[in-house]
């Protein structure tokens, strides 16, 4: 059976299914965290904020941009993760999450802020 991506299963041996499945567990927890960053944009978008029209829209692209770059770390990352089992090397870095969660936190500073500034 052929199984995609090639560039990933024609790679070194099958690894230990308990080691895959755990990668998979771990692409659908990531794959979770897009989704909800790409809700919280259609939220910011359908609850009034109290934002200048600009703010808003500003906030829900960051967190449109985000949940996109979630979705395709997600995938990248099982991939990679999946390639190194099947060689027996150490597992990638994980450089690009530290930038989504770095975006996460300023994007939860703003709605704080703003949810301060609003209780006022």
């Amino acid at each position: 059976m052929q199984r995609w991506p090639r560039w990933v299963y024609d790679e070194g041996e099958e690894p230990d299914y308990r080691f895959t499945l755990a990668n998979e567990r771990t692409f659908l927890a990531w794959i979770r965290t897009a989704l909800a960053l790409l809700a919280g944009a259609v939220g910011v978008r359908a609850l009034d904020l109290g934002l200048p029209g600009w703010a808003e829209q500003s906030l829900a692209g960051v967190l449109a941009l985000l949940g996109m770059a979630g979705a395709a770390v997600a995938w990248t990352r099982w991939a990679r993760g999946e390639r190194a089992m099947r060689r027996g090397e150490p597992l990638p870095d994980n450089r690009v999450g530290v930038g989504l969660t770095g975006g996460v936190v300023v994007v939860a500073a703003v709605v704080l802020v703003v949810l301060v500034a609003v209780a006022s």
